[in-house]
This record gives structure tokens, sequence and C-alpha cells, in this order.
């Protein structure tokens, strides 16, 4: 019988795991529809330009003044990023879910992330995740973005894990798998019912009566 590691580590991401994505196609889809904007264009500059942001090389306003306020608009910037950061929403079951068992097993929580810094502080603040994620390995921090190894790497260094001790919850496949290349452990969340189920077999049993 095939016996897993013991898992010592949590490495999770944010958006689709722990909240909604922070600023997807969906959020723009709003945003465009909210302010009037071309989408088309909407869609071209952030695809040119987000990456930079996510990577933190440019800052959230730089990004949009090459997205949005490339030309007069009839809204102000802030008025735009209040919309921007109100998309941001917690998923309570998957965060109640994963600060118990941080408790309950001793476990160590790293955040391995895609995120721009300045939507990435707000997310962390507003929805209290430093109060139980030990380390944000945020790709705005570290200059480097899933799907490179890299970042995976580092976040190994960092929290001094060995691979085949971390579980990486993620809702993107080909992050998983690149997690899984280096030795680590993948697992693939789409709700939190199926997550919690799973974890079992990772020897991480939620007996509370908890539910979504």
């Amino acid at each position: 019988m095939n016996i897993r590691p013991l898992i010592t580590h949590l490495f999770l991401d944010i958006g689709g795991v722990l909240l909604t994505n922070g600023w997807d196609h969906e959020a723009r889809q709003r945003a465009a529809d909210h302010f009037g904007l071309d989408l088309a264009d909407l869609e071209a500059r952030h695809h040119l330009t987000f990456d930079t942001y996510e990577a933190g090389k440019i800052s959230l306003d730089t990004y949009l003044e090459r997205v949005v306020f490339h030309q007069k608009r009839t809204f102000t910037l802030g008025e735009f990023q209040a919309f921007m950061v109100a998309q941001s929403q917690p998923d309570n079951a998957m965060i109640g879910l994963m600060s118990r068992l941080k408790t309950r097993y001793g476990l160590k929580i790293a955040v391995v992330s895609n995120e721009g810094r300045e939507l990435n502080a707000y997310r962390i603040n507003t929805f209290h995740l430093n109060e139980f994620v030990d380390t944000f390995i945020s790709s705005c921090f570290v200059h480097r973005r899933k799907p490179d190894e890299d970042i995976f790497r580092l976040a190994l260094d960092i929290t001094q894990a060995k691979a085949e001790n971390v579980l990486y919850i993620e809702n993107t496949p080909l992050f998983v798998q690149v997690a899984e290349s280096l030795g680590i452990q993948g697992l693939l969340h789409t709700d939190f019912h199926a997550t919690r189920s799973r974890l079992v077999a990772y020897g991480l049993a939620d007996t509370s009566d908890a539910r979504e």
C-alpha cells in the first residue's frame, strides 16, 4: 500500500482558492460595462501590461495609465481603483478550513500567488489572510510568476520545506503540474466540499461541522 509522506506545509493560491480572482476577465467585463469602456481595447492593453504589473515592475497607477487612462475619462483613477478592489470577495469556507487545519496539525502555510503589489496588499489586509498565512511568496515581491518553476523553488527555500512534505492547493491545472514536476504534491481545487474531502487522503481531516 502506498503511504503519502507527512504533510508539514501547505502552499496555497489566493485567487480561486481563498478569494475570488482579483482582476480577471469577468471583472474587466464588469468594469467595461460600468465605466463605458471599449472591452477589446481594455483587454488588448491589459494582456500587454499586466504580467509586468504582477511581476512587481510597475505600480497599479502605471498599469492603469497604460490600460485605462491613456485617454481622457469622465471618471477618476481613484474611482476606478475602488471598483477594482471591490471585485475581491472571500471564500470564507476555504479560509476557515485552512485556518482549522493549520491549528489542528501544526502546519506552516505559505501563499504562492501571481498578484500585483497594491491588489495583493488590499486582499491580504482586508480579508486578514496574514492571521493564518505564515509567508507570502507573491509574484510582486519575488519578481517571478507562475508557471516559472523558480517561484516554487523559492517558496521551498524560504519555508525550508521538503518538496514531498508540501501540498499545493491551486485551481489552475498547469500550475499544479509545474509544482508536481518539482516533487511537490498537488491538489487541484474546484470547490470547498471536494477539497475538504480530498484532504483526508493526505492525513488532513477536518472534523468540524463547518459547512460552506
